[in-house]
């Protein structure tokens, strides 16, 4: 990709917000491939993940100064700024020691490993175990065809609405990724939640003829 960028003279958009909460391996950006990748890339970033000021909306973005200038150019004449307190808060959250992230790894580390057991134990669900982030993408493919009180399932979307409705358990459409034979589950809740989720995804699944 970066060859091809520099080729072309292609600006990279590289979208790094869950470079925190890797479980296997290292993060790596391809801004690391070499100069003049590093020149071509905007690295955008903020603190709704690793920090969890996701209704602060506070984000930012690396790149060449002169990329930098213009985008500040025409912010500045777009929106105002974040307020005041979500300002300070994030020079708190940059500055720390990351000490905060890691118990919250730590603790996303055990619901994912938890959630991908208690999906893979349910018959016609199963999924792999994600490397990054805090969510599962549950395949479901194996229920398209049945039907949930008269009512038959052929999509994500379908699949989500009949469970919400008959077990109170909200996910979202893998039709949203482009993966309609998926629904996402998040885990960045508690593990009793993890555990009450599940238990009644398995009901509703069972309970499909």
């Amino acid at each position: 990709i970066a060859a091809v960028c520099k080729k072309h003279q292609i600006f990279i958009v590289s979208d790094e917000i869950y470079y925190d909460l890797v479980y296997e391996g290292t993060h790596s950006s391809i801004a690391m491939v070499d100069e003049e990748t590093k020149a071509l890339t905007l690295l955008v970033n903020g603190l709704s993940k690793s920090y969890s000021m996701t209704g602060w909306r506070v984000g930012y973005v690396a790149c060449d100064e002169t990329i930098a200038k213009a985008m500040d150019a025409y912010q500045s004449h777009m929106a105002s700024n974040a307020n005041t307190m979500a300002q300070y808060a994030s020079v708190v959250a940059l500055k720390s020691d990351g000490a905060e992230i890691e118990t919250m790894k730590k603790a996303f580390d055990e619901r994912r490993k938890r959630l991908y057991t208690l999906i893979n134990d349910v018959d016609g669900l199963s999924c792999h175990l994600p490397q990054g982030a805090f969510y599962i993408m549950m395949n479901i493919s194996k229920t398209f065809g049945k039907s949930y009180k008269g009512e038959k399932i052929t999509s994500s979307l379908e699949f989500s609405r009949l469970l919400l409705e008959g077990e109170k358990v909200a996910v979202v459409p893998g039709s949203a990724f482009g993966a309609d034979e998926f629904v996402r589950l998040s885990y960045a809740v508690s593990m009793q939640t993890i555990e009450e989720g599940l238990k009644r995804i398995k009901a509703f699944v069972s309970s499909l003829n």
